[in-house]
């Protein structure tokens, strides 16, 4: 025992039971406590790995969500290209079309011009012809006898007073006579030269043709091949022209007794006539 032993101040006090006892529930509360919390810790941290392993299937879920959206926004910008070129494509048509209809309402415009063009030259060159048979027909009354008898010796004389020679043709003049004569009936077309379709000046140069004579094929220069006759001195064979010499817009063949042959138009073909029927306005000789 110590030496202050018997010191009351200095004797440590007794613990008693009832403390002792505190403190041990005490101690035992804590470490209820504390392997509460741990057992509460254990599961806190055994979550996170929980949620680790179901991360991919969530993760893959969404890869796919994503995918498919995009998918659809591909197909919907397809589609809004699509009828972007479609709606480009019917304005181009569009507007080719109104170009097309423009171009062939011009084209129209200048067919139909050129048309009326040519039924006024037609027109010019109808009311022409009849002039000048007009002036012919004139100019032949006043310059000889009336009456259609027959003239001493030179011939007979038509209803317009045209003196016209013999009809007999002889020699090479009655070759072109013949041919001309045989080919009444044949068709008119404009640019035919035989032999079983003619325009008049194709059918002038055929009928000389078969007595070795080769003409120009056009009626303007066929009224200038050869000598100039009066309507008053004809002769079978001679080349009769309508329109002035060397712009002549008709010929024809003169086969005697006042009747000529000609190609004259599609409606008639080649017919022979009397010179009344279409009297002519010259006259030229190459035989």
């Amino acid at each position: 025992m110590s030496h202050t032993a018997h010191i009351r101040s200095h004797r440590k006090p007794r613990r008693s039971a009832s403390t002792i006892a505190m403190r041990a529930g005490v101690a035992g509360g804590v470490l209820s406590t504390l392997a509460v919390a741990g057992a509460s810790g254990s599961a806190n941290a055994a979550e996170p790995v929980t949620q680790t392993l179901e991360l991919p299937t969530l993760t893959a879920d969404l890869a796919a969500q994503v995918a498919q959206s995009a998918d659809v926004t591909q197909q919907a910008a397809a589609s809004y290209q699509l009828q972007a070129e479609r709606d480009a494509a019917a304005e181009s048509a569009a507007k080719q079309a109104k170009t097309d209809l423009a171009e062939a309402k011009k084209k129209a415009a200048e067919a139909k011009k050129k048309a009326e063009e040519a039924e006024r030259k037609e027109a010019a060159e109808r009311a022409s012809r009849s002039a000048e048979r007009v002036t012919l027909s004139a100019s032949s009354d006043t310059g000889s006898s009336t009456g259609t008898g027959t003239s001493t010796g030179t011939g007979t004389s038509t209803g317009t007073g045209t003196s016209v020679g013999s009809s007999t043709a002889t020699g090479s003049a009655a070759a072109v006579v013949a041919f001309a004569q045989a080919q009444v009936g044949k068709a008119y077309v404009s640019g035919a030269t035989g032999p079983s379709a003619y325009d008049c000046s194709g059918l002038v140069q055929a009928a000389f043709k078969q007595v070795g004579i080769s003409l120009p094929r056009v009626s303007q220069a066929q009224s200038t091949a050869g000598t100039q006759v009066g309507l008053g001195n004809l002769q079978p064979g001679d080349i009769l022209y309508w329109g002035g010499a060397g712009s002549a817009y008709h010929v024809g063949v003169y086969v005697g007794d006042g009747m000529f042959v000609g190609a004259q138009n599609s409606s008639t073909g080649v017919v022979e006539r009397p010179l009344s029927y279409d009297p002519p306005s010259g006259a030229v000789r190459v035989l």
